[in-house]
């Protein structure tokens, strides 16, 4: 039913492209790093944008007798977009694709449709979007556009936490009051399952909202979407935001894989735990000066009836073995991504284009977690410092440096599964070029 959705949202998009092409299109205008814009005589407008980020990491052990060092080089995003509206300037829609094989967290993705939608402007203050896209219960992070990051990846609370991208329905308003300030709220009403479902869904829905306060009034160009203050706001800005979100039956670890993980009752009928996050973010800017803040804590309900689990190979079993005790519900809260985290993270822009820039990240992870796996996680402390150099005005062009030390508690296995007794250094290295 879902990838049915998707190609109709697709021929919706591409009707309204050849409908643009009879209508004596022309190029508007065209500006290095926001694309091309074209229109045609009944007021379409039609904007093609994408970027390019190949990309470079390293990772080390430090202070162990493990010789431990990995490094891989990749095409970290090669995205294209197409958006715009109708000669009805209520209705917009969105097309993304990314070409380069790795999704979002840096994991192997062989899916390239990422964003597909289309909009309506209930009215000037309401709109509602239908379709595949960012979803608004995330953290504050995923608002931002992968382009304008202010490091060279996203943080580790991102990573574990994160849904990305659903389908669904999206509702979000702007609302200002009489002395300049302004409230977003924002309704979700979707499938739970992350981005791609081709075979059927999963479990119940997933409903949430957020609401954001901007108390001294919008950021400049859109500035709430991006990290660093390439604009240097004139006047402090700052946005403070509030989310939550309930899955209602959940057959991933976070929700973003739809089947990944699957339980059955007596009757070998599905029964899937329940899933719930809230978290609490902000964002300030002010002349060059940019600083994120970011508190997400997750947790999860198991039903009572449910009595196998489904392997990998599709074959069930009855054994739920928690540390040699047979213990049902923490057995399958430790595969899922339970526990608290927060992020901080600031920088300041230089008028010469450079960058210097700083993270903490903290994760804590609930008892029975996935949290605690040691090949992936089991690091609850980050720490980040990076150097960037924007060649453009804005996100055009940039080349981005950092180095994240993360300490070793113990517990941590390398790559290969081993333990390693040693804390561990990443370097990475990246450059975007926006068209």
């Amino acid at each position: 039913m879902k990838n049915r959705l998707l190609l109709l949202l697709f021929s919706i998009l591409l009707g309204s492209q050849i409908s643009l092409a009879q209508k004596n299109p022309v190029i508007d205008s065209y500006s290095f790093g926001n694309g091309i814009r074209i229109t045609d005589n009944t007021g379409s407008l039609v904007r093609i944008s994408g970027f390019i980020q190949p990309f470079a990491e390293t990772k080390m052990l430090l202070g162990a007798e493990e010789e431990d060092l990995a490094t891989r080089f990749r095409m970290r995003r090669l995205r294209m977009r197409v958006e715009g509206n109708t000669a009805n300037e209520r209705f917009s829609y969105r097309f993304q694709a990314d070409l380069s094989g790795t999704g979002e967290e840096l994991e192997g993705n062989s899916n390239f449709l990422l964003d597909a939608y289309v909009s309506y402007s209930i009215t000037n203050r309401i709109k509602a979007s239908f379709g595949q896209r960012a979803t608004f219960t995330d953290n504050r992070e995923l608002f931002m556009n992968s382009y304008s990051l202010q490091l060279v990846e996203r943080s580790r609370l991102t990573s574990a936490f994160a849904t990305i991208r659903e389908f669904g329905l999206f509702v979000e308003g702007t609302f200002r009051t009489a002395n300049g300030q302004y409230f977003k709220p924002y309704f979700v009403l979707t499938n739970g399952d992350g981005l791609n479902v081709i075979g059927r869904d999963r479990g119940g829905l997933k409903v949430g909202g957020r609401i954001d306060y901007l108390p001294f009034g919008l950021f400049t160009n859109l500035g709430q979407f991006n990290q660093v203050d390439v604009v240097r706001e004139l006047t402090p800005k700052l946005v403070i935001g509030a989310n939550y979100s309930h899955n209602q039956g959940m057959s991933s670890r976070r929700g973003r894989e739809s089947g990944a993980i699957l339980y059955l009752d007596n009757n070998n009928d599905e029964l899937l735990p329940n899933f719930s996050k809230y978290g609490l973010d902000f964002l300030f800017k002010f002349r060059g000066f940019s600083m994120l803040g970011e508190f997400v804590k997750t947790g999860a309900t198991v039903p009572e009836g449910i009595t196998q689990r489904v392997r990998i190979d599709g074959s069930t079993s009855t054994s739920f073995d928690v540390n040699g005790i047979e213990d049902m519900p923490n057995y399958i809260r430790g595969r899922m991504m339970i526990g608290e985290a927060y992020n901080i993270q600031f920088g300041y822009l230089f008028k010469n284009g450079i960058s210097v820039d700083g993270r903490y990240t903290y994760i804590r992870a609930d008892q029975h977690s996935f949290l605690n796996n040691g090949t992936f996680y089991n690091r609850p402390n980050y720490y980040t410092l990076g150097l960037s150099k924007y060649l453009a005005r804005n996100y055009g062009a940039k080349i981005q440096g950092d180095v994240t030390y993360v300490r070793n508690n113990g517990g941590i296995n390398n790559n290969a599964g081993l333990p390693v007794t040693g804390n561990e250094l990443i370097s990475r290295m990246i450059v975007t070029f926006t068209f």
